[in-house]
This record gives C-alpha cells, sequence and structure tokens, in this order.
C-alpha cells in the first residue's frame, strides 16, 4: 500500500523543531556561568561593603586618636610655656653666680624656688602605641609626633639626671656642686624648650587640619 504525503508532515516539523532548539548542553553551561557570575558579584559587594565599613572605623579611630594628641600636645605646650622663662632667668643667673670672683658670688643672688622640671603628659603617645592606632595617621603626622614625644623623654631623662645628682650630693652638704648641677640641667633645658614649643606649634596646626577644625 502507498503512504500517503500528509502522513510524512508531522516527522518533517518535528526534525525541523529539534534541529532549532539548542543542545541541553548549551544550556546548563550559561545556567552554569551565570549563577557563577552572580555568586562572584555578590562576594565582590561584600567585600567592597566590607572594605568601606572597615575604613569608615578606621578614620573614626583616626579622629579619635588625633583629638586626643590635639588636647595633649596643647597641654604639654601651655606647661612648658609657663616654667621656661623661669628655667631662662636662673640659668642666667648661675652663669653669673659661676663666673663671678669668690668675693662677688657672697652679693650674687640665685633665686631658686624649685627646680620646677617639665612635667610632660604622654597618655595619648602610650595608649596609640598600645592599641596600634598610629597606623591610621597619616606617615607624616605620625613621624612628627614621635619625634617630638622623643625630645620630651630626652628631657625627662634629664631630670631624672638631676634627681639622681641631689640624692648623691645633697644641696645642704656640697651646694655649689648642687648648683653647678642644675645650671647643667638648665643649659640643656635651654636647647631643647624652645625648639619643642615650636615643635608642639606645628602639630597643633597639621592636627588643627587633619580634624577639619
Amino acid at each position: 500500500m502507498t503512504a500517503t504525503p500528509a502522513a510524512a508532515t508531522p516527522a518533517a516539523d518535528t526534525v525541523s523543531t529539534v534541529a532549532n532548539s539548542p543542545p541541553r548542553n548549551t544550556r546548563s553551561v550559561a545556567s552554569m556561568v551565570l549563577q557563577v557570575a552572580l555568586i562572584a558579584l555578590g562576594v565582590f559587594l561584600g567585600l567592597a561593603g566590607e572594605e568601606w565599613r572597615e575604613a569608615q572605623a578606621n578614620r573614626r579611630v583616626a579622629a579619635e586618636t588625633m583629638r586626643r594628641f590635639h588636647a595633649e600636645v596643647v597641654a604639654n605646650r601651655d606647661m612648658l610655656l609657663r616654667i621656661k622663662d623661669y628655667h631662662t632667668a636662673r640659668l642666667e643667673e648661675l652663669n653669673a653666680h659661676f663666673a663671678a670672683t669668690p668675693e662677688e658670688k657672697e652679693a650674687a643672688n640665685v633665686q631658686l624656688a624649685g627646680i620646677r622640671p617639665p612635667r610632660f603628659e604622654s597618655t595619648a603617645w602610650e595608649l596609640a602605641v598600645a592599641t596600634g592606632t598610629l597606623a591610621h595617621l597619616e606617615p607624616e603626622l605620625a613621624f612628627a609626633l614621635s619625634r617630638t614625644y622623643g625630645f620630651q623623654r630626652m628631657t625627662d631623662l634629664l631630670g631624672t639626671g638631676l634627681a639622681n645628682a641631689m640624692y648623691l650630693k645633697p644641696p645642704p652638704t656640697e651646694p655649689e656642686a648642687f648648683l653647678a648641677a642644675v645650671q647643667l640641667y638648665y643649659q640643656d633645658l635651654s636647647g631643647i624648650e624652645p625648639g619643642l614649643i615650636t615643635a608642639y606649634d606645628t602639630l597643633i596646626v597639621a592636627l588643627d587640619e587633619a580634624l577639619g577644625e
């Protein structure tokens, strides 16, 4: 029996549809690539958000650290300005005392109302070092702070040396030796204090600028 032409038509349409459909493997790969891309985008956005939050937190820490430094530097500067002239005046008197003849020394008058060594605050520096917050400051600012606090420590050591000399040679028993030690101490201070005040002034301006004040 001869087949009719109409019976062959559905088979041809089926073949055409199958031929035009994308292979199942191709759809699977495309879906996988899309999923990987979405996951990568999510990871990227998550990391970017975390970095932003960390940067914000670091800026807050830096600002708080700089405010503490600002208060401490101002306090140290004001303290040094109050006693610097006393040191200068006593040094002039001590220089005149040791330059005088024995007879003139009887009339020389050293107005020594205490040594009045500088008493620096350093809590902000110690806290910044202990917590590592110096790393959040601009390198030049951190360097200037380190240098200034280094001069403060040097000045503290000078005061410790004078105190030791006073115990070794107490003023009542060896007054000339004591005055010589004080003279040397004030000479050292006269070379440090003006530079420290200049450093404080520079730091205050730098901290104000960094804080936007």
